[in-house]
């Protein structure tokens, strides 16, 4: 788990973009990058996105059913992402 002190900011799953290509979410970062996290990572219940070019991170906010649209769309439903058992 990341240093609470290194969160820049919590940010809804909503508010960020999924590349299905490369299989991850990405925000805008002040430095002028951007933060990424990928969807693996979120099924496994990791939360942090970083950026590539700086120390920022930031908390992801989601529940795993917030996934289920964008683990369709790179063809894995949420059992096969074995999200189904953290839902049950």
């Amino acid at each position: 788990m990341a240093d609470e002190e290194n969160i820049y900011d919590q940010i809804e799953i909503e508010d960020m973009t999924f590349d299905p290509t490369l299989q991850i979410y990405h925000y805008p970062c002040p430095c002028g990058d951007r933060f990424e996290i990928l969807i693996h990572d979120l099924v496994d219940g990791m939360d942090i996105a970083t950026c590539p070019s700086c120390s920022l991170q930031i908390r992801v906010i989601f529940e795993p059913v917030d996934l289920a649209g964008d683990l369709e769309r790179i063809g894995m439903g949420l059992q096969k992402a074995g999200v189904a058992e953290v839902m049950a």
